[in-house]
């Protein structure tokens, strides 16, 4: 979930930014960050020999991001931080309307 979100975040831009994406997956930041070169140079493959998990949505992710000036950030999650707080009560939010659009 954590790359769709990412995905879909960057894909909803329209024009190339300067973006502070803020994740409480370490996975996700470390793996675009870290791994992602490293995977693309051995053929999507981890330093295991093992392949790589969800390649096609890695691929999305370095194709939408390479769009933008991004600057990646990690959060713990379920903390006290600003940005996550209002992510939180946006999706609450949107899942109640959802809900309440299918109760019609």
């Amino acid at each position: 979930m954590e790359l769709m979100a990412a995905i879909e975040g960057l894909r909803a831009l329209k024009a190339p930014c300067r973006v502070r994406l803020v994740s409480d997956s370490q996975h996700l930041k470390k793996g675009i960050t870290e791994f992602l070169p490293r995977w693309k140079a051995t053929g999507w493959l981890k330093s295991n020999g093992e392949p790589v998990l969800n390649q096609d949505l890695w691929d999305q992710l370095d194709q939408i991001a390479q769009k933008h000036d991004i600057r990646w950030e990690w959060s713990a999650g379920h903390g006290d931080h600003a940005d996550q707080n209002q992510a939180d009560q946006l999706a609450l939010q949107a899942a109640h309307a959802q809900a309440a659009q299918g109760a019609r």
